[in-house]
């Protein structure tokens, strides 16, 4: 059994139905990528696993408990948090504050000041501007922010969202080292993303969803040698 199972899970928005009986399983210290087109509910995914989406049918479990539907506090104090599109920090907080905020829970934030020097060692950029809003912040240090303040939480599991939108090519080899530190400090990773060449070179292993449903599945490198995967999302 693995760290973290979806098993058969479906989903809607009103009557539309998004995801039809979707699998996916991660284990301890993997980084596994969803790839797949806009639309393909990659991040309805990602929310009905942070409990910020119904599943109307099927089952989430975490270390082997049922945790679909539940209260997203609850699922963050179990150690899984999610990092959103565009990083999901606040513009008129500072970087400090931001950070204060990714602690909130009763676990981490005694700990908060121990954590942030462990944020910064990894993102000493953000040191330099930690009395700066955060909504003055590059693109790529607001990025950094996001992934550093989900890091707040003490994660086992740390999901990602479209890391790499809206940053340029130097960035986003920034962002591939980053996310590389944080799963070899022990961190199991979830990674969305629509970069198919990035998504690959970060994971051990990708699911491809198409539709709401999931097509393929296997080693990263595989399958970019997938015919389908060439075609659908290198243009080979």
């Amino acid at each position: 059994m693995g760290l973290l199972e979806v098993e058969q899970i479906n989903c809607f928005y009103g009557h539309s139905q998004v995801l039809w009986g979707v699998n996916a399983s991660i284990d301890q210290n993997e980084t596994v990528a969803v790839i797949g087109s806009n639309g393909a509910g990659k991040t309805t995914l990602l929310r009905a696993i942070c409990g910020l989406h119904k599943v109307s049918s099927g089952s989430i479990r975490w270390k082997g408990e049922p945790i679909h539907n539940a209260p997203t506090e609850e699922i963050v104090s179990r150690g899984i948090s999610q990092i959103p599109e565009g990083g999901g920090i606040f513009p008129y907080m500072t970087v400090h504050e931001n950070l204060n905020v990714g602690a909130y829970t009763k676990r981490n934030w005694g700990r908060r000041a121990s954590n942030i020097h462990k944020v910064f060692s990894m993102f000493p950029q953000l040191e330099e501007r930690e009395n700066q809003l955060a909504g003055t912040l590059s693109g790529g240090e607001r990025q950094m922010l996001g992934i550093a303040k989900g890091l707040m939480s003490t994660p086992d599991f740390l999901i990602l969202d479209e890391p790499s939108l809206g940053l340029s090519p130097k960035l986003v080899l920034q962002l591939l080292d980053s996310v590389q530190e944080i799963a070899k400090r022990g961190v199991t990773v979830l990674l969305v993303e629509q970069n198919v060449q990035l998504a690959i070179k970060i994971s051990t292993r990708a699911y491809v969803l198409e539709n709401g449903k999931m097509v393929k599945e296997g080693i990263s490198r595989t399958l970019l040698e997938d015919d389908h995967v060439r075609k659908a999302y290198l243009g080979l």
